[in-house]
């Protein structure tokens, strides 16, 4: 695994409605307190435990030796000063001499954090001569691996003190990606249960917030939120391996295997994230910045490739590289944000509030050593914590920023739907107009098995007397009156509307025909009946009803011109009388079909 300074960047995405979006912005604040009171506590707890352990570092107090291939440790003395050299392909010994750390000699924990290597032997001095020996292997760390990247070696409790502790460690890529701990057992089990907490927690919002995003792209077709799944992917898998939870199902890919995979997942992470950040607000950017900054990404991840493989001292090469091409990733990112903020939508804004403390944490970790803080996790706790941060805040983002696309779209297609309702209703009466009819009765009795269907075309007698004699306004009046009754019939069978004019039809489904002369007559009788105020007092007021009967399957404009004739019939035969077609016309071209269902004649007015 690589050092700290190689764990992953992270990278943007943008923003299924939920309760209310002003709710959103207030649980948006509230998370935000929250965990940024939260990092902060977590960070003085972790500055202020740092005192109860003692970092075993070159020089400080760990000397060193470099030996062939062997289980023992060297008999000749240890150098102090200076690096060790050409201990890749043998075994490098590190012996700390114990002076002054009193508290911590009765029950001594060493903690090792996992790295590149294939055998670790630890030996632990105690004052009256005896030495306790404990060893792991590549590929088999037994029960001493500890979630939170870290192998635990507990010395065993004795009246003599421990006076020294010695290392030997074959095969070691670099000793500067070496961190061990010297805790008594109070401090070491606190800081191994807080790294174990946080990387589990971490982990797990992580997962789903992954999971989240990867169906939110799929739902709304975002690439950006499809390319923040798969960072989510890539940090979930970092950290799981990292963290060392994978050894609960797969203990063979203990110490390389597992850091190599690390320092792979970490750069893919960086890329992933760099390309979710730069394709949610390409549009706001030049595309030089585009290209610049995705290449930057892509570079971090293929060069995670080669670093992943090597076991030897390049992999300090390596990570330098890495250091530099991070932090040279983060200033394009962070400059792509600030172009768009200042150039763009307001997503650039959702993306830096989200995307600031992961990125500050990452370029922290490639500038400082974060090795002896946050409870032994070091680096890779504080970007996995800060991961999760993010995940968090720009779930929430998405999620309002989608309520309110949501409540947008949904407004409109309400506009829509009134003005389409309103396109298809008559503005006097409220009735269905000729067009609003015709789709009705399409809609309403389209399908299904074939059943009768009566069409009844009705006109008002004498309207045009009524309209000179008592003004358009009491005609309209009159006209509203009759609406109001047929509206009455409206029913899953029956449908009315307004054709023009004086002219009123409904359509009505299921009747034979005595049945449905007596629904015509009754129709006639009560609208005959109405009260129209003064108009009646001076004359009343009738209809004339035509009726063609067909079925469901017959076109309308058929039904529409036999029923016409029949009208026009009962208004010769003396009006105020219900008369039925004596026939349908006789059928037309496929053509004239075609044509008749779309184009309708508008009736000529009646007396």
């Amino acid at each position: 695994m690589l050092d700290a300074r190689d764990t992953p960047a992270d990278t943007p995405i943008l923003p299924w409605p939920l309760p209310g979006i002003a709710g959103y912005r207030h649980l948006t604040a509230c998370v935000r307190n929250w965990l940024g009171r939260l990092c902060a506590v977590l960070l003085l707890a972790s500055l202020a435990h740092a005192a109860d352990a003692l970092t075993l570092r070159l020089g400080q107090p760990l000397c060193h030796a470099v030996t062939a291939t062997q289980a023992t440790p060297p008999e000749k003395a240890y150098g102090c000063v200076g690096e060790p050299r050409d201990y890749q392909s043998g075994t490098l010994w590190l012996h700390a001499y114990l002076t002054g750390a009193d508290d911590m000699r009765a029950s001594p924990v060493l903690l090792v954090h996992q790295t590149r290597f294939d055998r670790l032997i630890v030996l632990f001095h105690y004052a009256d001569g005896f030495t306790d020996r404990q060893e792991v292997m590549r590929g088999d760390y037994g029960a001493h691996w500890r979630i939170g990247g870290q192998i635990a070696f507990e010395a065993p409790a004795r009246t003599a003190p421990l006076a020294g502790v010695t290392l030997g460690i074959t095969h070691l890529a670099s000793q500067k990606l070496l961190r061990v701990r010297l805790l008594g057992q109070v401090a070491a089990n606190r800081d191994l249960a807080t790294a174990a907490v946080l990387a589990g927690g971490s982990i797990t919002l992580l997962l789903m917030a992954g999971v989240y995003n990867l169906s939110l792209a799929i739902a709304t077709r975002r690439i950006s939120l499809a390319w923040h799944g798969l960072w989510a992917v890539c940090m979930v898998l970092w950290g799981l391996f990292w963290s060392q939870i994978t050894l609960i199902l797969l203990p063979q890919v203990a110490g390389t295997s597992a850091a190599q995979t690390c320092t792979l997942l970490a750069c893919l992470a960086v890329g992933t994230a760099t390309i979710s950040v730069i394709l949610a607000i390409s549009a706001a950017l030049p595309r030089w910045m585009v290209r610049i900054t995705i290449g930057l990404g892509t570079a971090v991840a293929m060069v995670g490739i080669p670093a992943s493989l090597v076991t030897d001292g390049s992999v300090d090469m390596f990570a330098d590289l890495l250091g530099v091409l991070v932090l040279a990733d983060l200033l394009g990112v962070a400059l792509a944000i600030g172009w768009s903020w200042r150039h763009g939508p307001g997503e650039a804004r959702d993306l830096a509030k989200s995307w600031v403390l992961p990125m500050g944490v990452l370029a922290l970790t490639q500038l400082f050593d974060f090795s002896d803080t946050l409870f032994g996790g070091g680096a890779q706790i504080a970007v996995l914590s800060a991961s999760a941060f993010q995940t968090i805040w720009l779930s929430i983002t998405a999620t309002l920023h989608f309520s309110t696309m949501r409540a947008e779209l949904d407004q409109a297609r309400a506009a829509e739907s009134a003005l389409a309702e309103l396109a298809s209703r008559d503005p006097l009466t409220a009735l269905l107009n000729r067009r609003g009819f015709v789709e009705c009765l399409e809609t309403t009795f389209a399908g299904g098995n074939e059943a009768p269907l009566a069409l009844l075309l009705m006109d008002v007698d004498l309207f045009k007397s009524i309209n000179d004699q008592f003004g358009h306004e009491a005609g309209d009046a009159v006209l509203c009156r009759i609406a109001n009754l047929l509206r009455r019939f409206e029913r899953e069978v029956c449908i009315a509307g307004r054709m023009g004019g004086e002219e009123f039809v409904v359509a009505i489904s299921g009747l034979t025909s005595f049945a449905l002369a007596q629904f015509a007559e009754r129709l006639r009788n009560d609208l005959g009946t109405l009260d129209h105020g003064e108009v009646t007092r001076h004359r009343q007021v009738t209809v004339s009803i035509g009726v063609a009967e067909g079925t469901t399957r017959t076109r309308f404009q058929r039904l529409y011109s036999a029923a016409d004739r029949a009208l026009y019939d009962a208004k010769r035969a003396g009006r105020n009388k219900v008369l039925f077609a004596s026939g349908l016309p006789d059928p037309q071209s496929r053509e004239q079909l075609e044509r008749d269902q779309f184009s309708f004649r508008w009736p000529r007015r009646r007396a």
